[in-house]
């Protein structure tokens, strides 16, 4: 049989549905009890209903599934027969998503999600960015994109670190533009996936629909663009179909992990024309921030409890970006669901030891390669620059053997900022700088003078 895809519904049929859960949600309280439904009913959501008579529930975890279908599918089940019409059966599945999908936001991404367009985050709204001073101006940047028409500056280019809101704020963006007019055509996609578009075209000859596709939009939406750096060709087409929509006076939108002028590897004529608009840079956020997207996560999801104590020990620290600032709270409630018990600063403490522990440290890997650059008198560039020679490759190597040794980040994460490089280039360059250090003292000392200025 084929897979059938979700319903969609009215406005009217989603409230109407919503209703009848809640109440099949009291049902299952009172058939099993006020303890035995916190424990493992609570977080059951609907996923979607489909056209076969399958209706689509979810919980956040691989246990909570086994244990639910293990011993209350039968009575949900039941349920959902005797309320929602044409229900035939229930299938419950894991859906790891912090917030799970509502009905209306299934219906809204599949109506935008198209060919060339990746699929939008319905978490990542306006309403539910978080805005303080790290990120105020990016915010209201994205906010006039949104609500204007017309284009009052071309390209809109947001940069600042991983895990700051970037995305959020692209798919804000999108998620925006087509309530306020769905015939607008909006394309999000990353850089990655841009470059894979434009390379498939011309494996198959086709590139003729590729510029068709990407030069016809009303909104273009590229994140994460430092990933085309040293492609050529790629830039090469981004730049023919940057200059052919602003011509018509079509949005762009654009993200990276740094400034356009700082974005090496890139034409200069490319970055130039990224500078050219307006740039809006996020910052990390400070305490206040943090706390403040700490009590938004916890009051979203009203049968969560958390103390004050422990929100404020995650805000001060969890510092290094706010995707694992939200891990670390994903972490800890789902421990205390899972055990039901609750959390306090020493079992906090036990389960968080690895991101307390680098986050002790208070370094980025962008720290690191600026404190490298200035010891070795180099540029901040030539760290993710495609030069080769020894006097800027050392200091590469080394700026790399100290993020493995300073942050958490994975090898191919450390490649990646690096210029997009091989996780095998950042093992070999560990490898060699350890090598250095066991058979150079004048060296091993540079090493060491350089970790304590980052310990300072």
């Amino acid at each position: 049989m084929p897979n059938s895809t979700f319903v969609q519904f009215d406005s009217r049929d989603t409230e109407k549905n919503n209703k009848l859960w809640e109440h099949i949600h009291n049902e299952l309280k009172k058939e099993f009890g006020l303890v035995a439904y916190k424990s493992w009913l609570i977080r059951l959501k609907i996923l979607g209903f489909k056209s076969n008579g399958e209706l689509n529930l979810a919980l956040p975890t691989e246990f909570l599934k086994d244990w639910v279908v293990g011993h209350y599918k039968k009575k949900i089940e039941k349920l959902c027969k005797e309320h929602f019409d044409n229900v035939k059966k229930i299938k419950i599945v894991v859906n790891n998503n912090s917030d799970f999908i509502s009905l209306d936001s299934i219906q809204n991404l599949e109506s935008f999600t198209t060919e060339s367009s990746s699929p939008l985050d319905p978490r990542f709204t306006f309403k539910k960015f978080v805005v303080g001073k790290s990120n105020e101006f990016a915010f209201a940047a994205a906010k006039r994109v949104s609500e204007n028409n017309l284009v009052s500056f071309n390209p809109l280019f947001l940069f600042g670190g991983v895990g700051l809101g970037k995305t959020h704020l692209m798919h804000a963006i999108a998620w925006d533009i087509k309530e306020k007019d769905p015939k607008r055509k909006v394309v999000y996609l990353s850089a990655e996936k841009f470059m894979y578009e434009f390379v498939k075209s011309l494996r198959y000859r086709d590139t003729m629909a590729f510029k068709e596709k990407f030069r016809s939009v009303d909104v273009l939406m590229i994140d994460d663009i430092q990933f085309i750096a040293g492609k050529e060709s790629t830039q090469e087409e981004f730049f023919h179909t940057f200059n052919s929509l602003v011509g018509q006076s079509k949005q762009i939108i654009i993200s990276g992990d740094r400034a356009p002028s700082d974005l090496d590897g890139l034409e200069e004529r490319l970055r130039s024309r990224l500078s050219f608009g307006l740039v809006g840079e996020i910052h990390k956020a400070d305490y206040e921030l943090r706390l403040s997207i700490l009590h938004t996560k916890i009051e979203a999801k009203k049968d969560i409890v958390v103390d004050e104590e422990i929100i404020k020990f995650l805000a001060k620290k969890i510092s290094s970006n706010v995707r694992e600032l939200e891990g670390a709270l994903r972490r800890l409630v789902a421990h205390s669901e899972l055990v039901n018990r609750p959390i306090n600063i020493d079992v906090a403490k036990q389960l968080l030891h690895d991101l307390l522990k680098a986050n002790d440290k208070k370094v980025s890997v962008e720290d690191i390669q600026k404190k490298v650059a200035e010891y070795f008198n180099i540029r901040f560039n030539d760290m993710i620059s495609v030069r080769r020679s020894r006097i800027v490759a050392r200091p590469r190597q080394v700026a790399m053997y100290l993020s493995k040794t300073y942050t958490p980040k994975s090898l191919p994460e450390i490649g990646r900022m690096f210029g997009g490089r091989d996780h095998t280039t950042v093992m070999h360059a560990i490898k060699k700088i350890q090598e250095l250090c066991k058979a150079d003292p004048s060296f091993a000392e540079h090493i060491k003078v350089l970790k304590k200025t980052l310990e300072l």
